[in-house]
């Protein structure tokens, strides 16, 4: 016997290199197999002796279409079961599978026979036929059949014994013998349904012969001969087998209307009824209305544009550029203020502008000028709330996200008090950030205009535990927002002789002249140890080296002052110890120094919050906030005291904390604050404004010509003037505003508003009314 195992420790035989091994071990002789296969295909034919002996193949674990176009004189038995397409195309092999067989059992069997020891899967005995020539193929399957079996058989005996099936409506599955033009079915036990050109009859003497003489030699085949009393009670047998030539030429020849033939065969009763959507109406390749093929839709502000996206406080430029080509500047002035109250000390000074960073615009020529355009909005005035609501919120904490806090729950009219421990309110824009990056005055008349409306500060309030519990009580809610004021430093050799950047920048702001060494080194590249660098250059230091572990991180502009100051940056630079002489890092480099200053980010000081296990804590320092952002009830919080980050995301966390506050206060639903969702850059048509609007920067408020309006319509007209069905038209609204629609009468889905509009406001897409229509059709 010749054997072959398919799997050498971790390595697998190819099936081309499997079925070559065959190949020409048959050729030297060998009639016997013994394959211990591994999944591989097309086991077992087309395979023929010399000298016309048998054959025979013993096959474990066989792929694919075991013992395909196997020709007559040749044996296979699959030990186990096996997977789709066996005996494909089977030219007069025996065929025994002794488990389960998988889908197309039989498929094209021309001759041969093929035992199944277990069920069939779908199409099993699919186009089977029989040559007069030749003896005509058998399918034999102990069990079921898959759904679709039989179907355009053309010739042959198939078997199926049902046994087992007792759960099963149907042995032959859902839809058998559709297309049958030949040969016959013999089935044991229930079937759902049959075609009408199929005859559902009992056996005849001839039947009863043909499965007598088959069923010993098949039981045998698949080992289960103790099957043999229960499977041959021929009163349990039916047999399925076309019309006959005579039968259907018999049938009455009425001419059928081919709506009549569709609505009532091909549709209800065919083999598409359960795909087949039609109404029966013909209409022209080009409609409107009901049938057109597409639909347009106007999805003004849907989404939100890259620059609105990018900003953490989420101020929509491009409304406030739409305002201005409409000449309402003031209007646009106004915007700005609804989202920040520092639209000169941030958006037009301290902040990276990563609105810019996102810009559409970027992408042609230069980004809009969103940075400087927020300095229409420094100086504007605001009218405090028309209308108080009666609720008292504390706000612990007077920086970005306390403050932007603040702006937003007084302006809903709401009283609202900060407390601060510091001299003067404004956090870091007031303490850190250097005057050289940020014009003081600026900062006191942002400072001065929340003031203005209403809001209340308290400053040198050392807020402890007695202090917070007494603004707990005398507030209806509590925002928490102290920000980061502890550097933070690794447990390096001498951190003891280091300078903490926060304490120092603080001095330098409250005009103390704090004295720095000759030779300073400033362990991190960010923006706080450029600003660190900065000061200490101001602060008389000769010479400043910043280093870094990674790349600096720092603003490229906020780089180059230093450098040309004369500073240097090193990195990669591992800091392993501080010495009086210097600093050393963990490969030997040695920097001198007379003064090491730490500037690699701050956590926040919590002293002052109950002792309340629900408080959690995210690495025992920065606090973990609800989805709501509270952390007690009543008690929420933002910024530095959840996660370090910007001004500007100090801001937006402000704005969301005010969200959530004034939902608790006033006793309102739930409802989680709004989501951006950015526009797909695919929907913008940026070729319009290269070729158009290219044009060199002049004032930021001029920009409108050059802002793209990503995701908002900018009314230029060119669906109005583009669609060739003048089915688009222009609303003006009561506000000054605009609405485009689309007249479903005149509209033909042709999608060129869609093509053209440069802003991405209108969508084309499927017309979904035809496909509702035929489902309320077809329930009738």
């Amino acid at each position: 016997m010749f054997e072959i195992d398919t799997i050498k420790g971790h390595d697998r035989m190819s099936t081309q290199d499997l079925l070559l091994a065959i190949e020409a071990a048959v050729r030297s002789g060998e009639t016997e197999f013994n394959i211990h296969a591994s999944g591989q295909h097309d086991i077992g034919g087309p395979l023929w002796n010399a000298d016309g002996k048998k054959l025979v193949f013993h096959v474990t674990n066989a792929g694919q279409r075991v013992g395909s176009m196997c020709l007559p004189n040749t044996e296979i038995f699959v030990e186990d079961s096996t997977s789709a397409d066996v005996g494909w195309l089977n030219a007069g092999g025996m065929i025994t599978v002794r488990g389960d067989a998988g889908d197309t059992a039989g498929h094209c069997s021309a001759g041969g026979k093929i035992f199944i020891g277990g069920r069939a899967g779908t199409r099993s005995g699919s186009l089977m036929k029989h040559d007069p020539l030749y003896e005509e193929p058998e399918l034999w399957i102990l069990k079921n059949t898959g759904s679709f079996s039989f179907e355009f058989m053309g010739g042959g005996r198939a078997v199926v014994c049902g046994y087992d099936c007792d759960e099963f409506a149907s042995v032959l599955g859902e839809r058998a013998c559709v297309g049958m033009v030949g040969g016959v079915v013999y089935v044991r036990g229930p079937i759902s349904s049959y075609p009408a050109d199929i005859r559902y009859l009992d056996l005849e003497q001839e039947d009863i012969d043909f499965l007598a003489g088959g069923m010993d030699e098949f039981l045998e085949k698949i080992q289960r001969i103790e099957l043999k009393a229960e499977l041959s009670d021929w009163s349990q047998w039916k047999k399925l087998r076309p019309l006959t030539f005579e039968e259907k030429t018999a049938q009455p020849s009425g001419k059928v209307s081919m709506k009549d033939f569709r609505a009532n065969e091909w549709v209800k009763g065919g083999i598409f009824s359960d795909v087949a959507m039609d109404d029966f109406a013909v209409h022209n390749t080009i409609s409107n209305g009901l049938y057109r093929l597409r639909v347009p839709s106007w999805d003004n502000a849907k989404y939100n544009a890259p620059c609105e996206f990018s900003c953490p406080t989420g101020i929509p430029t491009q409304k406030r550029y739409n305002l201005i080509r409409q000449g309402k500047l003031q209007e646009a002035i106004d915007l700005e203020l609804e989202y920040t109250p520092f639209p000169g000390s941030v958006c037009g000074s301290v902040c990276p502008n990563p609105c810019m960073d996102g810009c559409t615009r970027g992408g042609i020529d230069e980004p809009i000028q969103i940075g400087n355009l927020g300095w229409l909005s420094a100086y504007q005035k605001v009218a405090p709330p028309a209308a108080e609501t009666g609720k008292k919120i504390g706000i612990i904490g007077g920086g970005m996200a306390g403050l932007s806090a603040a702006w937003q729950l007084r302006r809903k009219g709401h009283t609202v008090t900060v407390y601060d421990d510091a001299e003067h309110i404004g956090g870091k824009l007031e303490q850190v950030i250097p005057r050289g990056r940020l014009m003081h005055d600026v900062l006191v008349n942002e400072l001065k205009r929340i003031e203005d409306i209403g809001v209340k500060f308290v400053t040198s309030c050392k807020v402890d535990k007695a202090k917070f519990a007494e603004i707990q009580q005398d507030n209806d809610a509590v925002v928490v927002a102290t920000g980061g004021h502890k550097s933070r430093f690794f447990n390096w050799e001498g951190k003891e002789r280091l300078t903490m950047g926060l304490d120092f920048l603080k001095k330098v702001n409250a005009g103390e002249n704090p004295k720095v060494g000759k030779r300073v080194v400033v362990i991190g590249c960010g923006n706080s140890g450029m600003d660190t660098c900065r000061a200490a250059y101001d602060m008389g230091a000769e010479s400043v080296v910043a280093v870094d572990v990674q790349k600096p991180a720092a603003f490229e502009d906020e780089i180059e002052y230093v450098e040309s100051r004369g500073g240097k940056l090193v990195w990669p630079f591992f800091t392993d110890k501080i010495t009086e002489e210097g600093v050393y890092a963990n490969d030997g480099r040695f920097i001198p120094a007379d003064e090491v200053i730490v500037s690699i980010g701050e956590e926040p000081v919590l002293d002052y919050l109950p002792d309340d296990e629900s408080i959690q804590k995210f690495r025992g320092s920065w606090l973990i906030a609800g989805k709501d952002k509270s952390i007690l009830p009543g008690v929420f919080a933002a910024g530095d005291v959840i996660k370090p980050g910007r001004l500007t995301d100090a801001i937006g966390d402000g704005i969301k904390v005010a969200y959530y506050a004034d939902q608790y206060v006033t006793g309102a639903e739930y409802v989680p604050f709004p989501e951006k969702v950015k526009i797909p850059a695919e929907r913008l048509s940026k070729a319009y404004f290269a070729k158009c609007h290219h044009c060199s920067l002049g004032e930021p408020a001029d920009d409108h010509a050059r802002c793209v309006s990503c995701g908002t319509c900018r009314d230029c007209k060119m669906c109005l003037e583009s669609c060739p069905e003048k089915a688009i038209s222009r609303i003006a609204n009561e506000d000054g505003s605009w609405t485009y629609v689309s007249d479903p009468k005149k509209c033909i889905g042709c999608g060129i508003c869609a093509g053209v509009c440069p802003c991405g406001v209108w969508s084309i897409s499927d017309n979904p009314e035809p496909i509702k229509m035929y489902r309320t059709y077809n329930k009738k």
